[in-house]
């Protein structure tokens, strides 16, 4: 008896290369004996209802998108009752959950995952009454995966992320927060918060940390405090790039669940999409939430 597989498309993610490859892999799932059902997506969050209206009647539901679009899916497959198997075809510009499961940017082999890869029980974050797949963050930079134009990204790639950044070095703001987590609290002014469960954030491998593991149930938590001058900042950037914090500059640890205060709305990010405006928050892991579809060997 063949298998049911929804396949979910963003067919604007990335450079929109799915396009030429979604005969080949419609093809491949065929001959795997899958009977496809495609759902295109029309808008933002149309990934997420097609997810949690369909999902159940599914064996395995398939995503081929960026970040945001699996994120939207994986939110849908969580409101489910029965949660099928999920894979990850990725076709967007930065594909950070992507990269820290060690899934193939070649979409022909990924697609091929999908058909003989192995489980994965991959943790998923609670942020208030929201979900993230891979990380929440505030401050500065954190706004720019949103606000850079879907076409600078898809001409510039990466390079589009940096460029967009760089024009907010002038206009650094701090914000002062009380954080809490495992029996610790800390008060400070900080220009950047980031919980993480990924090996890369924004396409840079690393600045999250060592010995990333997305199963164990921890996030990778920095924090930046306020930068005086050049020189400071350049030794930030150096310290995450060396994957060496640096505790005069910020703070490093990892948790389950963390909470953040501030008198004042915070605009978050979470996978890449505005999150809203928070003066609480908390953040716990659920871990084990949710089965995706790997490579047997890392690339």
């Amino acid at each position: 008896m063949a298998k049911k597989l929804l396949f979910i498309i963003n067919p604007r993610a990335g450079k929109a290369q799915i396009k030429n490859r979604l005969v080949q892999i419609l093809d491949l799932f065929t001959k795997y004996h899958y009977e496809v059902t495609v759902h295109v997506t029309q808008a933002r969050m149309d990934g997420y209802e097609c997810a949690k209206k369909m999902a159940e009647q599914y064996d395995i539901v398939v995503c081929s998108g960026g970040d945001g679009t699996m994120s939207e899916v994986v939110k849908g497959v969580m409101e489910c009752k029965h949660q099928p198997l999920l894979g990850y075809i990725p076709a967007g510009t930065t594909n950070d959950f992507a990269s820290s499961l060690h899934l193939f940017k070649d979409m022909n082999k990924s697609a091929k995952t999908v058909v003989d890869g192995v489980p994965y029980l991959c943790d998923i974050g609670h942020f208030n009454q929201d979900i993230f797949t891979y990380v929440a963050a505030f401050g500065v930079f954190t706004d720019v995966t949103y606000q850079t134009p879907q076409g600078e990204k898809n001409t510039l790639g990466h390079l589009a992320y940096i460029l967009e950044g760089a024009k907010r070095l002038h206009t650094i703001r701090s914000y002062h927060v009380i954080v809490e987590h495992d029996g610790e609290t800390i008060e400070d002014d900080l220009i950047l918060g980031m919980i993480t469960n990924s090996s890369s954030i924004g396409g840079f491998k690393g600045i999250s940390g060592k010995n990333i593991q997305m199963d164990d149930g921890l996030f990778e938590v920095t924090l930046i405090k306020p930068l005086r001058n050049p020189l400071e900042f350049q030794a930030a950037v150096n310290a995450l790039i060396s994957k060496t914090p640096n505790p005069n500059l910020m703070y490093h640890f990892k948790t389950s669940k963390i909470t953040f205060q501030c008198q004042e709305p915070i605009a978050w990010t979470l996978d890449g999409e505005f999150g809203g405006e928070q003066t609480e928050v908390t953040i716990q892991n659920q871990k084990h939430a949710i089965t995706i579809l790997r490579p047997v060997r890392k690339r």
